[in-house]
């Protein structure tokens, strides 16, 4: 049954709804995530600025990562390599392409509309911005379940399955104890909050991605000269020219955009959740950089995944078998054995910080649906481990199919619901581009020139557009014939 329905959800709803938006999203915006590509990079260096006592643009950034990359950059690509061949990874790309404008726009939207808390923390995400932008009470508290379920619930079980399984396939640690020690650990963090959880990822994210892309590009270097074929390769498999995997063209389609989905989480609502507790000068400034986030996910580290497969002479066509297994099997072929080891290791840490950033999504979106319930908030982490500890033991396939189909469910009511939003998304965005326009290297929000919008004054203050504009002039704030426009 499970099976059935995340056949048709994810396998054709999905597809339409990521592809198709996302295109309509990019082409209405001029191609945000293309302009402002080379911009990606001055925000990203801008966002290293810390404040005390603040959740800062690049912590946001880490904290997104924690959660994009995960088992779906090392399982999930074996998986759509597996199933889809290698014309799977150009699908992912293409999904990636049109999901950088998404998450532009979602993750604009979760800064503009999110709430300062009595702690003075800031909360958002897309139960914000359709109860605050829509006005929509019901279809918020949607969401907010649906985000509950998919990531505090299902993500975190097939995170923990991904990794028990591969400290299994490379040590033979029992799954169980594994997945009890894994639980142990994650409730010390858990207990911190959102800014222990920031802290660690802001360690752990940078490490571990590092490493991966260190070792996965030794292997690409080392098998250089094929490089060229294998891209090649792709590209006539997407399309079914390749006559190996002419008869994958509709698996590639599926898996390239189902996993390239789960990898980067465009469109499903997730990092406007963490892109909203930073604090920034401009909402369009975190939505660069996560769009940012969405390319060097897909861009660099699946792609180094994908080719670290193809280029090892591990992986054949009709390859059958576990994607985690071959993506460690790929590696070890290249290197030696040590290659499982170090996929097992890269794995754990991208699992760890995975389920801190799903734990804080379901956390998050609990408090917006029953406020600060304190034995409420305790429940729920005593459940988070508790699944993770049955996606420790539990089968792949069903772990996958219920991810699959709460995903699919999410990401059908938060794309609807920032097709409503979008014009309010291309009104920040033109906002953002005429003060670059006009000369000002660090665009500063002015809410007054959003004065129709429910918009919270403790999260965006008029004090801090007037104390922008009293330091650096009056065209710090755009005041030209453009910004009085």
């Amino acid at each position: 049954m499970l099976e059935t329905l995340n056949a048709f959800l994810s396998g054709k709803v999905l597809i339409v709804l990521i592809v198709g938006l996302g295109a309509y999203f990019t082409i209405r915006s001029n191609f945000v995530q293309i302009r402002h590509f080379p911009h990606m990079f001055g925000v990203f260096r801008d966002s290293l600025r810390k404040s005390a006592g603040e959740i800062s643009s690049f912590q946001a950034l880490m904290l997104s990562l924690a959660g994009r990359v995960g088992a779906g950059n090392i399982a999930g690509v074996g998986l759509a390599v597996t199933l889809g061949g290698p014309g799977a990874v150009f699908w992912m790309w293409l999904t990636a392409l049109v999901g950088m404008s998404t998450s532009f726009f979602e993750c604009s939207l979760g800064q503009l509309y999110k709430r300062c808390d009595a702690n003075g923390q800031f909360r958002g995400g897309p139960s914000y911005y359709i109860q605050h932008g829509l006005k929509n009470r019901a279809l918020a508290m949607l969401i907010a379940a649906l985000l509950l379920v998919t990531f505090g619930f299902a993500f975190n079980g097939l995170q923990s399955h991904a990794v028990t399984h591969s400290l299994n396939n490379a040590f033979g640690f029992n799954t169980t104890w594994t997945g009890v020690a894994l639980s142990v650990l994650l409730a010390l963090v858990f207990i911190g909050g959102i800014k222990r959880i920031a802290a660690v990822s802001d360690l752990l994210v940078p490490l571990k991605t590092l490493a991966y892309i260190g070792v996965t590009l030794y292997v690409i270097v080392v098998q250089f000269e094929h490089v060229p074929d294998m891209l090649l390769t792709i590209f006539r498999s997407a399309f079914g020219l390749d006559q190996a995997f002419a008869g994958l063209v509709g698996s590639a389609i599926v898996m390239g955009v189902k996993r390239g989905v789960f990898a980067n989480e465009a469109g499903l609502g997730s990092a406007p959740n963490v892109a909203a507790v930073a604090k920034v000068d401009h909402p369009a400034s975190q939505g660069v950089v996560q769009a940012f986030s969405v390319f060097f996910d897909t861009f660099v580290i699946c792609t180094c995944t994908a080719l670290l497969i193809l280029l090892s002479g591990f992986y054949t066509p009709g390859f059958e078998g576990d994607g985690l297994v071959l993506t460690q099997d790929s590696l070890a072929a290249v290197v030696g054995d040590w290659g499982r080891t170090f996929i097992s290791v890269a794995l754990a840490l991208f699992v760890f910080t995975s389920i801190l950033y799903n734990y804080y999504l379901g956390e998050n979106n609990l408090r917006f649906l029953f406020g600060n319930n304190r034995p409420l908030v305790m429940g729920y982490r005593a459940l988070v481990l508790l699944l993770i500890f049955w996606g420790a033991i539990e089968d792949l396939g069903t772990v996958f199919a219920f991810a699959d189909i709460t995903m699919t469910l999410l990401a059908l009511v938060n794309l609807l619901a920032l097709a409503m939003l979008f014009k309010v998304g291309l009104r920040v965005l033109r906002d953002y581009d005429e003060q670059r326009q006009a000369g000002i290297k660090v665009p500063v929000f002015d809410p007054s020139r959003f004065a129709d919008l429910d918009l919270d004054p403790g999260a965006w203050p008029a004090t801090q557009a007037e104390a922008r504009k009293a330091a650096d002039g009056p065209e710090s704030l755009g005041e030209t014939a453009v910004g009085r426009s």
